[in-house]
């Protein structure tokens, strides 16, 4: 996620409250954020447009009836309704702007998820495919090799999660392969992945485990995380034979190693020692 500061951190909190009171159905929140993802591409390629929508000399009433003739012909109500509101609100660097754009896109493809009741599917879809991509580095290559063209990515992408994720998983998806902003594709996934929890005020917990969890052990180690942090907690499970048993919990900085694996390493440093 963008770290905003100041008058645009306060710009963000005004779209995504306003984000919060759009309506519209799941499919017509989804097609905004898709729209709102392609007017950032837009922007990202002519940044004199960006500049003129940002442009601080002119009014804010100026800048929004700008955008509605530039864009009112290309992008539904919901997506013009965010970029108008967007556009009457000071942006210290035009990036600020399309980074707010770009996050408010996501996060109606996140409202459209909870709308339907998938949002923690959409979560672990975005998981599971950052890690599938850091196991297979042919897939890795394929995303991210510019000489490919955007739109055959894009394909790739579609192509791989039909059927296995949630719709709103898939534009995310998308554009973090096709315009990652600066980040990794795997960084712009869990950035994704992060906001969505963010959304509902919720922390991502990852946990690394011999064995799959099953319901029962889930629900007791969220709720146990939950009363030590204050918030609710998303886990993201990783079975990984090499911490022998027990479990390794990851939440931001913070982790806490009760693998069997991290014991045996202690017992050889102090024999070692």
């Amino acid at each position: 996620m963008t770290d905003f500061h100041g008058t645009s951190r306060e710009a963000v909190a005004s779209l995504r409250q306003r984000l919060r009171g759009v309506a519209g159905t799941p499919a017509e929140l989804q097609e905004a954020g898709r729209q709102l993802f392609s007017v950032v591409r837009l922007l990202d390629a002519q940044p004199a447009l960006r500049r003129a929508l940002t442009d601080s000399t002119r009014t804010p009433d100026d800048r929004a009836a700008l955008a509605g003739n530039l864009l009112g012909s290309r992008i539904g109500a919901q997506a013009l309704d965010l970029v108008t509101a967007a556009v009457r609100l000071s942006w210290p660097r035009t990036r600020q702007f399309t980074d707010a754009l770009e996050e408010v896109g996501a996060l109606a493809l996140v409202r459209s998820a909870e709308e339907e009741g998938r949002l923690d599917d959409l979560e672990d879809a975005l998981f599971r495919f950052a890690r599938l991509l850091e196991r297979e580095e042919g897939l890795h290559l394929a995303l991210t090799d510019r000489g490919i063209p955007a739109d055959n990515r894009a394909t790739l992408v579609r192509e791989l999660l039909a059927g296995k994720a949630p719709e709103g998983a898939v534009p995310l998806v998308e554009q973090a392969v096709v315009a990652p902003r600066g980040l990794s594709l795997t960084e712009a996934l869990d950035n994704y992945a992060k906001l969505a929890a963010g959304w509902r005020e919720r922390l991502v917990a990852t946990v690394r485990t011999a064995t799959p969890l099953s319901a029962a052990d889930q629900d007791r180690l969220a709720g146990a995380l939950r009363r030590q942090y204050g918030h609710d907690v998303h886990l993201n499970i990783l079975v990984d034979p090499g911490v022998l048993g027990g479990m390794r919990v990851e939440l931001g900085a913070e982790v806490i190693d009760g693998t069997i694996a991290s014991r045996l390493d202690d017992a050889r440093r102090r024999l070692a020692g």
